[in-house]
């Protein structure tokens, strides 16, 4: 896919996800990242709303000086949004979102060639709570499986930033390590989630299927719940052919 068409594959996604409706994402909340080629990627520029993102939103970057960003852990504030500046391809362009580090990261995994980030409501409400890494570690219910993996990951509540970014990509390569592939849904502890993949559909797949899964959980707590499905048939439903089949159908 050409540059031009990856932007607009990009902008719909990021409205997508920023419709207020959905309640995903509101005012400049969430943010969301496509990879262009090996050396650059578009990401969404700070302070713009998803439901409204144009062309003039989103800025091409390099992944080299941010990659080389996460080894460093001395770098101030102003070093940091210096380098932001710096890694665009066009000068002229704005300024990337404060959270464009991790999207470097996770668009530098093999198979990731979309991410989205939200606020979800209903993910924040377990997310702020007690019962975020049963919500990370459990699942509930067969689809939720299939869209979003057997397990997500979970970063306990880091400075957004570069602090962050270097615990996301701390946390993801424990999960690849365990799992052997990358996450299809990283959940941010009193913050959100992101959601990750080849297609836009993989994403919005995730995303969607995340916040549902919250609503399950958070309705299945209210009544005493909830009630979780074993490890041996969630590994069932991971494995199946048939389950496969569909995921490559829906291009996740």
């Amino acid at each position: 896919m050409n540059a031009n068409a990856t932007l607009q594959e990009l902008i719909s996604l990021s409205q997508f996800l920023g419709d207020e409706r959905r309640q995903l994402a509101i005012l400049g909340e969430g943010n969301t990242s496509a990879k262009i080629d090996d050396e650059t990627f578009f990401v969404k520029a700070s302070g713009s709303c998803l439901e409204t993102l144009s062309e003039d939103d989103l800025v091409a970057c390099h992944f080299a000086p941010l990659l080389q960003m996460l080894d460093n852990h001395d770098l101030s504030d102003q070093q940091i949004e210096d380098q932001l500046f710096a890694c665009r391809v066009d000068s002229k362009s704005k300024k990337p979102s404060v959270e464009t580090l991790f999207h470097a990261y996770l668009l530098s995994l093999p198979g990731i060639e979309y991410v989205g980030h939200t606020h979800s409501v209903s993910v924040n409400q377990i997310l702020c709570s007690p019962l975020a890494e049963q919500f990370a570690t459990r699942k509930l219910f067969p689809d939720e499986i299939v869209c979003c993996g057997p397990q997500s990951v979970l970063v306990p509540y880091t400075d957004p930033g570069l602090k962050l970014s270097q615990v996301i990509r701390e946390k993801t390569q424990q999960f690849i390590d365990e799992f052997g592939v990358p996450p299809r849904v990283i959940l941010l502890q009193n913050h959100g989630l992101i959601t990750l993949g080849k297609t836009p559909g993989a994403v919005k797949a995730a995303m969607l299927m995340a916040h549902k899964s919250a609503e399950i959980f958070v309705g299945a707590a209210a009544l005493g719940g909830p009630t979780f499905l074993e490890s041996d048939d969630v590994d069932r439903i991971a494995n199946r052919i048939d389950e496969h089949y569909r995921q490559r159908a829906l291009k996740l």
